[in-house]
């Protein structure tokens, strides 16, 4: 019984230091930048909140943006888990202050090679997009 509790302890720091490693704040990130005229351009203000919220929790195809950055924005989705490099924590200030809305816009776009973010632009119009991009800076970026 002694030997059961050592390797659940074990097995719950193990999972909790893994857990705090991979929802790592700030996030180095090496996504390519946007062209100038997009990475400052800021369509927001005319974005529709609520649908925002609804691709981002259900709608967005080919998947659910939740499914991987998660329900708190914080990168720990259910298939978040399984890519390299960690999806995006939008919730860490430290790594989204830089970010501008334009840039958000072209990635969900666009995709960004070299990590788990497919493309969006052949399923969203990039109104659905910027609604994404609101949703998304008013719930977690600051």
């Amino acid at each position: 019984m002694k030997r059961y509790g050592i390797i659940l302890t074990t097995a719950i720091i193990s999972l909790a230091f893994a857990a705090s490693s991979w929802a790592a704040c700030p996030q180095p990130r090496k996504t390519k930048a946007a062209p100038s005229n997009m990475a400052s351009k800021d369509m927001t203000a005319k974005a529709n909140l609520a649908n925002g919220k609804k691709l981002y929790n259900k709608s967005a195809k080919p998947l659910a943006c939740k499914m991987c950055h998660g329900d708190k924005g914080d990168g720990m989705g259910k298939l978040g888990k399984a890519l390299k490099p960690n999806p995006r924590n939008f919730a860490c200030a430290e790594t989204m202050k830089d970010v501008s809305a334009g840039q958000m816009f072209w990635i969900v776009k666009n995709g960004s090679p070299g990590t788990g973010m497919a493309a969006h632009g052949k399923t969203l119009k990039d109104k659905e997009i910027w609604d994404v991009v609101k949703y998304i800076r008013e719930s977690w970026v600051h």
